[in-house]
């Protein structure tokens, strides 16, 4: 029987050269420093995008303000601006310290994501950016829009009339499906989310509900994607949201950067070398966090450290990273089943623009079983009367394995990081949560609380 090759070279070879893949492939926990992390400034200087472009984007968003605040309701007390708030969980950092029995140094927040309005999930933001930045291309071509008109204007059915002859196409593990369905649908345009088998089937009821044709899988995102992008293809007047190679929807994601410092200035939280901030960001195929973290190395530079957060069974970034072979290379080529409680992270290719755009720029991955997200989960809920999905519960691990992991340790060394550590400030990217079902929620904290109770055992 002849040996698959990855990338002209066997398995065996690439665990050689990697023995970490070892690790990965039985479901090991892991934490991965990025061996080609640079200064920003070095890191920056084969990347094309720039600050100017996230502050275009932010001006887009800008003007949308109007007819967002119109037509959802929930975020007319923001002005139609989509924001989470940043808070601190002194409560849950303390909970941490005492189960996993580690000092934590720094400030513990978490940037609620999850209760994000109109989709309840980080990919409000890179999601609903692109449909609005494709609706309001449309206008402008067909010059039913000018820059300076009152998008509210967008809310008239003379608009709805024109997006219905329109189609906007997607492929999504769930939470991308859900904005991108949410806002098409309210436009008016024709839309279809190609969704993976591991899609759970509250996102496709409420997708359904809202007008959106959702179209199962029996396998993985990447069939999702490929299928959703090759029916639009033939279609010339359907648009196809590809959450793998989208510079539209990173640059949405990238916004977030721009708010964030915002909230820290208001919270006269100081952000330089001498206050470094450690952000850790839940990943799937890495548009959201990928987006996220260079909007946040535009602002902060070398003074924000970046870690993606995958789950043990879909570690597609971290092994794309570490190979060097990004999109040519997927969990499955090593046997990783890609099959994880954590929905929105359940990807086993990851997107090769992000790999390629964040390889200087990532500090460091690290990999979550599905039991310790449920724990987690609990865990913030009992604490601090907040609540996520599993997907966004991966973020909470990064401090802990910081502050446990000797690779973490070996991060802070490396970077002289050692004596600022009390003054840093963890920030948990909290990626969604809100619109799941309560009895959902419910069940999700009694698989957490078992957990806990067999981890104290131990």
């Amino acid at each position: 029987m002849e040996t698959e090759l990855i990338a002209g070279k066997p398995l065996t070879e690439w665990e050689n050269q990697y023995p970490l893949i070892e690790d990965l492939m039985v479901l090991k926990e892991v934490f991965w420093n990025n061996p080609k992390y640079r200064s920003f400034q070095e890191a920056a200087e084969n990347i094309s995008l720039t600050e100017k472009d996230v502050i275009y984007a932010e001006a887009r968003l800008l003007r949308f303000a109007p007819y967002l605040a119109k037509v959802f309701p929930e975020t007319k007390k923001t002005n139609g601006i989509i924001e989470s708030p940043l808070v601190g969980i002194s409560k849950f950092h303390n909970t941490a310290e005492s189960i996993f029995r580690t000092k934590i140094e720094g400030t513990f927040m978490l940037k609620c994501d999850n209760e994000l309005p109109i989709s309840g999930s980080i990919k409000a933001r890179g999601g609903i950016y692109e449909v609005l930045k494709h609706a309001e291309n449309l206008a402008l071509e067909h010059k039913m829009l000018r820059f300076e008109d009152d998008y509210s204007i967008l809310a008239n059915e003379d608009f709805k009339n024109f997006y219905s002859q329109y189609s906007i196409a997607v492929g999504s593990t769930g939470n991308l499906g859900l904005s991108i369905g949410i806002i098409s649908a309210k436009l008016g345009f024709k839309v279809t989310v190609h969704m993976s088998a591991d899609a759970k089937q509250w996102k496709k009821d409420l997708l359904r509900s809202k007008g959106v044709v959702v179209v199962e899988y029996n396998s993985d995102y990447s069939k999702a994607v490929e299928e959703g992008r090759k029916q639009s293809d033939s279609d010339p007047n359907s648009y196809f949201v590809d959450d793998e190679n989208s510079t539209a929807l990173f640059l949405g994601y990238a916004v977030a950067a721009l708010r964030l410092k915002k909230q820290l200035e208001e919270m006269n939280i100081l952000v330089d070398p001498e206050h470094p901030l450690f952000v850790y960001l839940p990943c799937g195929v890495g548009g959201g966090p990928g987006g996220v973290a260079f909007g946040l190395k535009l602002l902060f530079k070398d003074s924000v450290h970046c870690f993606f957060a995958e789950p043990t069974h879909s570690p597609c970034m971290l092994l794309g990273l570490m190979t060097e072979l990004h999109d040519q290379i997927s969990v499955q080529d090593v046997g990783i089943d890609n099959i994880t409680a954590a929905d929105g992270l359940a990807v086993g290719r990851p997107s090769g623009f992000v790999g390629k755009t964040l390889e200087k720029l990532l500090s460091a991955v690290y990999t979550v079983e599905d039991s310790m997200l449920y724990m987690l989960l609990n865990m913030l809920a009992d604490s601090e009367n907040r609540y996520v999905e599993p997907s966004a519960a991966a973020g909470l691990y990064g401090p802990i394995q910081l502050s446990m992991e000797p690779a973490g340790q070996d991060y802070i060394k490396k970077h002289g990081l050692k004596e600022r550590m009390a003054d840093a400030v963890h920030i948990s990217w909290a990626t969604g949560g809100n619109m799941v079902p309560r009895e959902m929620m419910k069940e999700y904290q009694e698989i957490g609380k078992s957990q806990l109770a067999d981890f104290l055992k131990v």
